[in-house]
């Protein structure tokens, strides 16, 4: 082969190479094109119509053809090499949507390019987006709720049910003096603790339209019957009846629970895709926990609807019900939990548990059912109820014995801090179990030391303080001091100093004390198992049950000595929470029967007369 054949061959070979090579391919602007439509920038890309004409704003063009659809979606895919034909390309592309609620929408269009000064361009057409689309087609999604399922009791029955309610209306043409009407429908509801704001209903009665009655309030059936005769006797009210989900009161468990209601704005910018306008969606408690499990999953139609208005369907599931979250809450005893609560003014807390496993069978808040579950998530002060922990600590290390004599003078000084009992009083010379009963806070001030810089923490560790609850909503276990000087060891030992609790885990170490062993609150079926505690030393625990039980019959809490159900064992707790002694919260930690249980009540002052009232009205109600 001479040299002129040689060249002519590689100069051919190098031509055949050129017109082979990836920059002559179609996918990489087919590739560039995806992307821009999933991120809505197209600056990399060349796009014209059918007829050429270049399209300025192809993200435009395809929100509109898009409609209801979100802005982009989830999912582009090319499906291996488009087809080439002289200067023409067709590619197969897998579009997926993922629509609010989870649901998701796959198929596969084409995407048309085509070659123009050796360039690939793509062809805009509403077939790109879907191919049943054609020029003034336009996408809607049409959303249909789940049924919400239900939060359930202990026995399985829902708490949360179809119950009767009275929407109460005006009639705008029969109100003649809308701020008198406004008066005497504020006073009806005050009749029934209802609190409705009425400023602005001369404003909406004004604006009204002819015929359409203003709405003023919707009340549970058994609350309205108690005004009804004062509602009927003012000028254009009408009512209707109607059924909502509700629990049982307005204030059953209230901050445990949560609530359900319309999306939020807060609700759609947090969860981008997850919810859509018009959804109802759980708000704070288990409602919000498990919001998604209880919504279930929407169904959805994707339809076309072309310019004369006539419409197809493209897509379309059907709602798959929502399924139900089991508690362990007992109605019953939730009630009285409830009941306890409902003359305290205070922000309070009932918590009860079932003593053998830890279930927890009321969360009650007050007042009225409360915003925040402090039953659950306050961090306060303990103060004398934590007697209980420190006297564990002592009675189990052998450090003291019920009948040993400890003092009790009204001041005692320790690390250069001066503390005293309530009122300054003084026992003199007194076995430890009569210090306990009466919450003789010298006596424990003396007894810290023998606590050591961590007896009263690990004390603490063993009833289940500082624990990982692994509870489907917040919960604090507490924080117990430890180490700290002689001062700080000293308040700790009577629940003051830096150690912090809630009334859960105030319960939970009440019921540990009474079975012998920390077993984790738990609350819905199928939560994590958290590890039992260690088994409580017998020889301990009986002289604590026993001081415990003498609070009651002798001591700070003998209002209870005729409390019905049986003989009631437990601490009072006055908890000062500032530098100002008046300033304090009152306390009581106690077991009966089955139950273990915790009152709180921030700010109440004396434990004997603000928390053990509460106790009594919850065992009344119990039994």
């Amino acid at each position: 082969m001479n040299k002129t054949t040689l060249a002519t061959l590689v100069v051919l070979c190098a031509a055949v190479l050129t017109a082979c090579s990836k920059d002559d391919a179609p996918e990489p602007t087919i590739d560039a094109f995806l992307d821009g439509w999933q991120h809505g920038k197209f600056a990399k890309v060349s796009v014209v119509d059918p007829n050429g004409k270049a399209v300025p704003d192809l993200k435009q063009e395809i929100a509109k053809v898009a409609g209801d659809l979100p802005a982009a979606p989830s999912k582009l895919a090319r499906s291996g090499k488009a087809t080439v034909k002289d200067d023409d390309a067709t590619s197969t592309v897998k579009v997926t949507w993922t629509l609010p609620g989870g649901v998701v929408w796959a198929y596969d269009t084409s995407v048309r390019l085509r070659k123009n000064d050796d360039k690939w361009q793509v062809v805009w057409e509403p077939a790109l987006v879907h191919k049943s689309l054609k020029t003034g087609d336009v996408l809607v999604a049409q959303r249909k709720e789940a049924p919400r399922a239900s939060v359930l009791d202990t026995t399985g029955s829902p708490i949360v049910k179809a119950r009767p309610v009275v929407t109460v209306l005006l009639d705008p043409a029969k109100v003649t003096d809308a701020a008198a009407t406004a008066k005497q429908l504020t006073a009806a509801f005050e009749q029934i603790d209802t609190d409705v704001d009425l400023s602005d209903l001369p404003a909406q009665l004004a604006k009204a339209k002819p015929g359409i009655a203003v709405e003023v309030v919707t009340l549970r059936q058994e609350a309205y019957d108690q005004i009804e005769s004062r509602i009927s006797a003012i000028a254009g009210t009408t009512t209707t009846k109607s059924t909502l989900d509700l629990a049982p009161t307005r204030q059953f468990a209230r901050a445990l629970l949560g609530s359900v209601s319309d999306v939020t704005k807060e609700d759609l910018t947090k969860n981008p895709g997850k919810y859509d306008l018009g959804d109802h969606v759980g708000h704070g408690g288990l409602q919000a926990a498990f919001d998604a499990r209880l919504r279930g999953t929407p169904g959805e139609t994707i339809l076309v609807r072309h310019p004369d208005k006539t419409e197809a369907d493209l897509f379309s599931t059907v709602p798959k019900p929502g399924q139900d979250v089991r508690t362990t809450l007992d109605q019953r005893v939730q009630t009285a939990a409830e009941t306890a609560l409902k003359d305290v003014t205070q922000r309070s807390a009932v918590v009860a548990i079932r003593i053998k496993d830890g279930a927890v069978l009321a969360a009650a808040n007050g007042p009225d059912g409360g915003t925040f579950n402090a039953a659950f998530e306050a961090r306060v002060p303990p103060g004398s109820t934590f007697k209980m922990v420190s006297a564990l600590g002592l009675l189990d290390s052998g450090k003291v014995t019920a009948e040993e004599t400890v003092a009790c003078p009204s001041h005692l000084a320790a690390g250069g801090r001066d503390f005293k009992n309530f009122d300054d009083f003084e026992l003199g010379n007194v076995p430890f179990r009569t210090d306990f009963a009466q919450s003789c806070n010298t006596a424990f001030v003396a007894l810290a030391p023998r606590l050591g810089p961590d007896g009263l923490a690990d004390a603490g560790r063993t009833l289940g303080l500082e624990s990982d609850y692994k509870l489907p909503v917040p919960a604090f276990s507490g924080k117990v001091s430890t180490g700290g000087d002689a001062a700080e060891r000293a308040a700790a030992a009577f629940g003051q100093g830096t150690t912090v609790v809630s009334p859960l885990s105030m319960a939970a170490a009440t019921a540990a004390v009474a079975s012998g062993q920390f077993k984790a609150p738990t609350l819905v079926a199928g939560q994590p198992v958290v590890p039992a505690g260690p088994q409580l030393e017998v020889a301990a625990l009986q002289p604590l049950r026993a001081m415990m039980r003498e609070v009651v019959t002798d001591g700070t809490a003998t209002a209870l000595r005729d409390a019905p159900g049986g003989p009631v064992y437990g601490k009072t707790g006055t908890a000062e929470y500032d530098n100002n002694p008046d300033h304090a919260h009152a306390w009581f930690v106690g077991y009966q029967g089955e139950i273990a249980f915790a009152v709180f009540v921030e700010g109440g002052g004396h434990s004997t007369s603000v928390s053990v009232p509460v106790a009594k009205n919850f065992l009344r109600a119990l039994n």
